[in-house]
């Protein structure tokens, strides 16, 4: 057997270890359900079982580990307070009088508090008390976090307290990471720290069932698990350093980090390294948070690397590198909350969450790495990349594998927080492989997800290069759904996906007798084929214009405001100029808002009441009356020579109006038209030189300038036109391919008039599975379909006939 297969255990092996442990861990959930009905019942609603549930669960197994070395804690407390007359207690001797690092200074046990137990259970309470106060800090933070010292006192005040740490107590069952066997000889599976995860999530998902909750976003499948151990690890099996660090941003219960430490350490397993190997996380639900504390205590890892509260919302780990990174972070949820420590304003102020990158014209900027605020999970993805270990302090770099769902793929145009940090990771040449994983693989939800493979050491054979795997038809299905997971990899999936990862090779997809897709399929792409060029395509405007009084009547309202201020203005004419008028009524307008659904926010409403800004209107509105009597009615076709006739009517008249001002009243009195001029921008020269500069910076010959809105006179200017906002356009331009030749044959064969504006150019990255593995299935024939629509015709008739009691003729048969 492979070191590869002994790791998964296959077929026979696999699934009688899994159905063993599938029961172990159903008594416990079991067990721990009967506990919730016989004893809580009547205590608490039943969403909030788990509030006493969780945490007991967590204090036996951390209490049946401290009662062998109960006694000898004890003598190394009366060694410091009676012989060593200390009055702090010196943490190092406890712990290793305990075997832990963690340890329980008093007299009390579980087994000790129900064995004494009186009917008093004022008694009981303040012994109990006692015992969870003679814990180290660092489990009485894990009390803390779940507010223990509230429930134990509503369980007394309730009487079922003595009944609750009986059954806990109970020899039949085994919270504790070792096997052990129950008082009738039966052996009882440990509770490692995966399995502790699969029970907190089903009794979650069993908590939180009436209350229409989902279980949350923190567990993820051991099976997935493996695969992306499987996919750190194995390439680089042979360079592990003597010590490694091992990260997870949301890690939840910890099944990740302790899973991949258990893999590295597997004496059988195919790496079976020797090193150090320290966990790092962070977790923000106090529960999860207080579940992975109490397992790395357990397991003997420092407590301490595991911290609480929000990742995004402070760098806890600043400065620090990890050599491996795993995760599993929430997606599709929002980082409003977190906003703050991340942005003032438009503003990043964090650096995890800022790139570096270059523009069109080669210009490095800092911009904005965060995507919409609707979805964070990116912003995991960004801080796992920025703690890689630079190759120069690490041969191997750093390895990072996330699982996202799909909108981290493709979400967000060019230039946006998502594509920036696509292009980021791409163009650094940090992508290494995308995963696809099977639907309904996770508990709550259906929707497909993939594993991200990110490493800053990419070997030679893949450098430049991005592999995409799809798996998505590789899975068994389960005998019972859990939650919505309703498959699962089986270990002969996990060892294809890594053996097709490893071996980089394009896998066509098989067919099987039916000509349906099976199987795995692998395809490799260059960098920069999932890149491209976000182009706006500018088209002429073209203006009618004519003075009139209902055109010019628009000025009176402000654009934004219009509504409001054109009821205003019909409720109270001329009285909204008068001084303080509007602010008298400010109540009263605000309420017409809210009534009208109109919302308006603090600086709009403020200038609703402006006075002064409504006198400004009123002047420019005046200002075109003045105009339209210099220049006249007539509607014309040329805005160009309209333009300027005005510009003269107000030079001549000294009418001073501002750039804004002047457009505000062009705009009100003229609209598009296909059959007008086009509108003249500017008219300028250009010298040889600089004619050559500008179309060797735009990248043309001279003669094709106007592609690039640049138009040549025959008196040797040249122009260039304004360009119409409605029929702006935008293509999207392969980085492969060259922004000219695209429009020249694309673009300008259907809009011969349209130009190409290059100072808008931005640089996106996105990622189409669908795309890429797309495998087109024939229509069925049409005497197939022919067939099934008589078929169909005979079995309605049949059914009519039945409904109304009546024979119906058949080819064969004439109707009576």
């Amino acid at each position: 057997m492979t070191g590869l297969l002994r790791w998964i255990m296959p077929g026979d092996i696999e699934d009688s270890a899994s159905e063993m442990n599938q029961a172990a861990h159903n008594k416990i959930i079991s067990f721990i359900w009967s506990i919730a009905d016989d004893c809580l019942r009547d205590v608490y609603v039943r969403g909030k079982y788990r509030d006493v549930i969780l945490p007991m669960v967590v204090l036996r197994r951390l209490d049946t580990l401290l009662e062998p070395t109960k006694d000898a804690v004890l003598d190394e407390v009366k060694f410091q307070r009676e012989d060593m007359k200390s009055t702090e207690l010196d943490d190092a001797p406890l712990m290793a009088a305990s075997g832990y690092v963690f340890y329980n200074t008093s007299k009390w046990t579980l087994k000790r508090l129900h064995s004494t137990a009186t009917n008093n259970d004022k008694i009981l309470l303040a012994n109990v008390e006692e015992y969870l106060r003679g814990f180290s800090d660092n489990v009485k933070e894990i009390i803390n976090r779940f507010k223990l010292f509230e429930q134990i006192q509503h369980m007394a005040n309730k009487d079922v307290l003595h009944v609750v740490l009986e059954k806990f107590v109970s020899p039949f069952i085994n919270l504790t990471p070792n096997d052990l066997e129950d008082p009738d000889g039966n052996m009882m599976p440990g509770l490692s720290n995966l399995g502790m995860g699969y029970v907190f999530e089903e009794l979650i998902r069993k908590f939180n069932e009436e209350n229409n909750e989902e279980a949350g976003e923190h567990f993820t499948p051991r099976e997935v698990i493996h695969l992306m151990t499987h996919l750190i690890f194995d390439p680089i099996s042979g360079q592990l350093p003597p010590v490694m660090t091992i990260y997870d941003p949301a890690c939840g219960s910890g099944g990740m980090l302790t899973e991949a430490q258990n893999y590295i350490k597997e004496p059988e397993g195919p790496i079976a390294a020797a090193g150090d190997i320290y966990l790092y996380g962070r977790e923000i639900n106090d529960e999860t948070y207080a579940i992975c504390k109490s397992d790395m205590m357990i397991k003997g890892n420092n407590p301490e690397n595991i911290k609480p509260e929000s990742t995004l919302a402070k760098d806890e780990f600043a400065g620090q590198r990890f050599d491996f990174m795993l995760s599993n972070p929430p997606y599709g949820k929002s980082w409003k909350s977190d906003a703050k420590h991340i942005r003032v304003d438009n503003d990043v102020i964090d650096p995890r969450f800022q790139v570096e990158l270059t523009d069109y014209w080669g210009k490095v900027e800092t911009v904005d790495a965060t995507p919409r605020s609707s979805d964070g999970q990116l912003l995991f993805l960004m801080e796992m990349v920025g703690k890689m270990k630079p190759i120069a302090n690490s041969v191997i770099g750093s390895r990072i594998a996330s699982v996202h769902n799909g909108s981290s793929l493709f979400t967000g145009d060019a230039g946006s927080g998502e594509s920036n940090i696509r292009r980021h990771i791409i163009e650094n040449d940090m992508l290494d492989a995308i995963i696809q994983l099977p639907n309904n693989l996770f508990y709550n939800t259906g929707i497909t997800t993939y594993i991200w493979l990110v490493t800053n050491a990419k070997s030679e054979a893949r450098r430049g290069k991005v592999q995409l795997i799809d798996a998505n038809l590789m899975f068994r299905k389960l005998r019972k759904n859990l939650g919505d997971k309703n498959c699962e990899f089986s270990p002969e999936h996990i060892e294809q996906i890594t053996a097709a990862y490893l071996a980089f090779q394009p896998i066509e997809r098989e067919l099987d007798a039916n000509s349906n897709p099976t199987g795995i399929a692998v395809q490799i792409f260059d960098n920069t084929d999932f890149g491209y060029y976000k182009v706006t395509i500018e088209r002429p405007d073209r203006r009618r214009a004519q003075f009139s009084a209902e055109r010019l009547e628009l000025l009176r309202f402000d654009k934004a405001l219009r509504e409001p201020m054109e009821h205003l203005w019909a409720e109270h004419g001329d009285q909204v100029y008068e001084p303080g008028f509007l602010k008298s009524h400010a109540k009263a307008i605000q309420s017409w808002c809210e009534g009208q659904e109109i919302a308006l926010n603090a600086k709009q409403r403020s200038k609703l009441i402006d006075t002064g800004m409504w006198k400004r209107l009123r002047d420019l509105l005046e200002t075109g009356h003045e105009l339209m009597q210099a220049v006249g009615t007539e509607e014309t076709a040329d805005f160009n020579a309209f333009r300027d006739r005005v510009t003269k009517v107000m030079k001549a008249r000294k009418i001073k109006l501002s750039a804004t001002e002047k457009n505000a009243i062009l705009n009100a009195v003229s609209w598009y038209a296909e059959d007008a001029e086009k509108v003249i921008e500017k008219s300028f020269n250009l010298t040889p030189t600089e004619l050559e500069d500008l179309a060797a910076r735009l990248g043309c010959p001279v003669e094709d300038l106007d592609d690039f809105g640049l138009y040549a006179q025959p008196d040797g200017s040249w122009l260039t036109y304004e360009t119409s906002s409605d029929l702006r356009d935008s293509e999207s331009v392969p980085l492969k391919d060259s922004i000219h030749r695209y429009f020249r044959a694309e673009v300008k064969p259907h809009v011969n008039e349209a130009w190409i504006n290059l100072d808008s150019v931005k640089i996106g990255y996105e990622i189409s599975f669908n795309k890429y593995f797309y495998r087109h299935k024939p229509l069925r024939s049409l005497e197939d379909v022919t067939q099934d629509i008589l078929a169909l015709e005979e079995r309605a008739d049949g059914l009519i006939a039945d409904i109304l009691g009546v024979k119906v003729a058949t080819k064969l048969e004439p109707a009576e």
